[in-house]
């Protein structure tokens, strides 16, 4: 049997394709409705809803309150549907940290809806500055070292101005996910040349995440999410760090300080998680879960980044893709049928 680390994707992954996945692809129906119930307790539209709508909205389906829940139980969803595979760890970025905990049994289904709505809602409430996204690598995906070098200094130069706030908020593969103010991200927008036909490019409702702003944000959740929601590991969890929480070796104490602290207001480093999985764990599969498949070439550019198994380029991952495929993207029909029975 090959064995399998599960990533868990983070906010902007539930897109216009991904209507309806819910309806296609989530098969515990009560589930689902203790969700709904819960959210329509809170006097929020139920997932059910914005799952079936008749069309998608970029303001109604890509606030906090509403990304963070649809794209947690699409996840879960996905990851109680792998068979035929040991899973052997399990990792997410950014938002996709919660529902790592809720795979990883960390946190029960529940529990981590609760956490995963709670801190969706407090960051769509307070929305604290913005994010944008830029890459370092071309589009061969080569790694430039000295590239991602000149444009941390940018950044840095950019955040000790005087009302500039830019930081670096998640190392995603070949990209810089930057946080800040609006100072800050629209200096560097004018300090760097446009690339690819769409790059900087802002993220829509999205706050800056994972940098000092949202300490206020930090402070609520810890006050609203009680200790008592954590639990030990079922399967080790590699988190924004790297570091790996193993079962049975947990301090549930310290697992809710760096969920409800550090990953809130510190740069969060998936490059350096995944590199950590693939060496600590060396899956054969690498299974991004739904919903969306924008987190898949992030992964892959993270196992160059590593030099896994020798790959250097787009072109080494593509063949050794083509070959024996390495990632398997749970959103693409054909790659979800090679490690579940079906939906």
């Amino acid at each position: 049997m090959k064995t399998a680390l599960v990533i868990c994707p983070g906010r902007g992954t539930y897109t216009k394709t991904e209507l309806g996945y819910l309806r296609r692809h989530f098969s515990d129906r009560a589930l689902l409705g203790a969700f709904d119930r819960t959210r329509e307790a809170l006097g929020q539209e139920t997932l059910s809803a914005l799952d079936s709508a008749a069309s998608y909205s970029v303001a109604r389906h890509t606030r906090g309150d509403n990304a963070s829940a649809l794209i947690y139980a699409a996840t879960l969803g996905d990851f109680r549907a792998i068979d035929g595979v040991e899973v052997v760890a399990v990792t997410g970025n950014s938002m996709g940290w919660y529902s790592a905990l809720a795979c990883g049994g960390a946190l029960s289904a529940e529990a981590g809806f609760e956490t995963v709505n709670t801190m969706g809602t407090l960051m769509q409430e307070a929305l604290i500055g913005g994010q944008l996204i830029y890459p370092f690598v071309g589009e061969d995906w080569v790694p430039d070292a000295g590239r991602k070098a000149g444009l941390l200094a940018l950044v840095a130069e950019i955040g000790n101005r005087a009302d500039h706030v830019l930081t670096l908020s998640i190392d995603l593969g070949g990209m810089l996910v930057l946080a800040g103010n609006e100072a800050g991200l629209g200096a560097f927008e004018a300090a760097v040349p446009p690339v690819q036909g769409r790059f900087p490019m802002r993220l829509a409702n999205h706050a800056a995440f994972h940098s000092t702003l949202q300490a206020p944000v930090a402070e609520r959740g810890r006050a609203r999410l009680s200790p008592a929601l954590f639990g030990q590991p079922k399967l080790p969890m590699i988190d924004g760090r790297g570091a790996i929480w193993w079962p049975g070796a947990t301090d549930t104490h310290a697992l809710r300080d760096y969920t409800l602290g550090q990953q809130v207001t510190g740069t969060y480093d998936f490059t350096h998680a995944i590199r950590i999985a693939a060496r600590e764990f060396a899956p054969d599969l690498f299974i991004v879960t739904g919903p969306g498949t924008t987190l898949g070439g992030a992964v892959a550019q993270s196992l160059i980044l590593a030099n896994w198994r020798g790959m250097g380029s787009k072109t080494d991952f593509q063949t050794r893709q083509q070959a024996e495929p390495l990632l398997v993207s749970m959103a693409m029909d054909d790659q979800r049928a090679t490690v579940t029975k079906g939906d």
